[in-house]
């Protein structure tokens, strides 16, 4: 038997965990409502680092639970409010210089619980 003869290998997970239902009428559930905690519930850890970046200052929050278009919009809207530059990815926010006191009050006044880690 060649490799072309060969049949494919079906992983189950792509087919939600079932193979094969004669109900004509079933319908596998859908489980659409992700659900994301609210402000109040999480614990964003700052951490000041100029370690392995040349000198340089940054402040990394980490520990955001939610979708990335959240992350971005509050990276964004912690950049503004520092007046500095950064990014919003992974799962953490970081900003250029040490502006951790501003973003942790900013980030108060949102609803976040904060807190204080390195330096």
């Amino acid at each position: 038997m060649g490799k072309k003869d060969k049949p494919k290998k079906i992983n189950l997970e792509d087919l939600g965990g079932f193979v094969f239902s004669t109900n004509p009428d079933f319908e596998p559930p859908v489980d659409d409502t992700e659900e994301f905690l609210d402000p109040s519930e999480q614990l964003l850890l700052c951490h000041f680092e100029k370690k392995g970046r040349g000198g340089k200052q940054v402040v990394i929050i980490k520990g955001f639970e939610g979708p990335e278009e959240q992350l971005k919009e509050l990276g964004k809207e912690l950049r503004q409010h520092c007046g500095v530059g950064g990014s919003a990815k992974n799962g953490e926010i970081l900003l250029q210089g040490n502006v951790r006191d501003k973003a942790m009050d900013k980030l108060k006044s949102l609803g976040y619980g904060t807190k204080r880690i390195g330096g």
